[in-house]
């Protein structure tokens, strides 16, 4: 068996830094809806208003505020979609591969802050699965992870949402790795948006810097034709993506190298604001 890389490894110390920001052991305390009740202290200048307990201000004789802690034990579910648009290659590796260094850096920032990762692969079935027994450790997602392929099928995404329903009931973080792909991606993926409405999503997209390098063209007829393909390709998914975004998901889209590391700044940032 052949480990993934993991070349996304680079990203996580600066990441933990972050998440031990938020969890207030830099002296960090956050506050609002979907956070934990810490503790209490001294109100402060510039501290939220909302955040004054009365009750023990009153019993105290000074004004004391609540501090909180990001929520601890969420659920993420990670969906790498193996179908046939995840062969598309990018530079000299395929999509997948992007797909996987996400996964695998959203499963160590898990097991760093206490939530709960599932991993499902899926093309028209399921192709392979990790739950958390108590905690999903990075090792174990890369054993599972190792030899997943692309396949040629293409992605029953109805199939997707209805294991997504029966991995999690509680609200849950959805993250999705995909393409947006007019040609592989039609309405399956926006039917299975609005499925898993009650859940926060994340939908993640490895783009080609070489289609946006192909917009320029370089004044013969061949090159005309490939920047209006070009630009074509880049509408479609520019449709689709806000198309995503009017159902609620959160659209993170980058180049492959650079992709973990912008779904795991959305990841934290959600898990700051609460929304997870």
């Amino acid at each position: 068996m052949v480990m993934p890389a993991f070349k996304a490894r680079r990203f996580l110390p600066s990441r933990i830094a972050r998440l031990k920001e938020m969890e207030g052991k830099s002296l960090l305390l956050v506050s609002g809806e979907g956070t934990e009740f810490d503790s209490l202290r001294e109100y402060v200048r510039g501290d939220d208003v909302r955040s004054i307990d009365w009750r023990s201000t009153a019993r105290r004789g000074q004004t004391l505020v609540k501090t909180w802690r990001p929520e601890r034990d969420r659920r993420i579910v990670s969906v790498l979609d193996c179908g046939r648009s995840s062969s598309i290659r990018i530079g000299e590796e395929p999509r997948i591969d992007s797909s996987i260094e996400t996964t695998l850096l959203l499963a160590a920032l898990a097991e760093k802050s206490g939530d709960l990762l599932h991993v499902l692969v899926h093309d028209d079935t399921l192709k392979a699965r990790v739950d958390p027994a108590r905690r999903s450790t990075i090792h174990t997602v890369a054993a599972a992870l190792a030899d997943v392929q692309p396949s040629l099928a293409q992605t029953d995404w109805a199939d997707v949402a209805g294991n997504i329903r029966k991995t999690v009931n509680a609200k849950s973080l959805v993250v999705i790795t995909t393409a947006l792909d007019s040609g592989t991606v039609p309405g399956g993926l926006l039917e299975a948006i609005s499925l898993l409405h009650r859940h926060t999503i994340i939908v993640a997209v490895a783009t080609d810097p070489v289609i946006v390098s192909m917009t320029q063209t370089d004044g013969t007829s061949q090159g005309a034709y490939e920047a209006a393909a070009a630009h074509r390709a880049l509408l479609d998914e520019r449709a689709l993506s806000d198309h995503l975004s009017r159902l609620g998901a959160v659209v993170v889209t980058a180049p492959p190298d650079d992709l973990p590391a912008k779904v795991a700044d959305t990841y934290l940032a959600l898990k700051e604001a609460g929304r997870l």
